[in-house]
């Protein structure tokens, strides 16, 4: 299994509305290396889902359901998407501050890509992100 961290703003779409739906397709996705880690992906891995732009907090955590698959929003046919539910959300979110503030964290892809929209996360920091949101997957 393999962990990830999804970001998307919450104005356009939240954790939220992950959770009224159910279940989604994460896509929209146009940075050649955010889509090549979602072809990485396998269903059962985790993500945490990440509200950029305004709140910039790990909000919840997810799993891929659906492989890497053409993206219907995409005209080029060059960009995939993948299919995720929600598991639970985090009893305390994480800030992007409280992220950069500990040092066990700084080289987490976050603080070193924070552009990216889609990023890989270690075993020993997703362990790490989990205490900090006081939840266990």
């Amino acid at each position: 299994m393999a962990f990830w961290l999804m970001k998307s703003e919450p104005s356009a779409y939240s954790w939220n509305d992950l959770v009224r739906e159910g279940r989604t397709h994460w896509d929209g996705v146009r940075n050649y290396q955010a889509a090549n880690n979602m072809k990485s992906m396998k269903v059962g891995d985790m993500a945490f889902f990440y509200h950029s732009v305004t709140d910039k907090e790990i909000v919840g955590i997810m799993q891929v359901v659906r492989e890497y698959y053409p993206d219907h929003t995409d005209k080029t046919d060059r960009f995939g998407m993948v299919d995720v539910e929600p598991v639970m959300p985090a009893e305390i979110p994480v800030t992007l501050a409280q992220v950069k503030a500990e040092p066990k964290l700084s080289d987490l892809a976050l603080v070193r890509q924070a552009r990216l929209s889609v990023l890989p996360v270690s075993a020993p920091h997703w362990r790490f992100l989990c205490k900090m949101a006081k939840v266990k997957p």
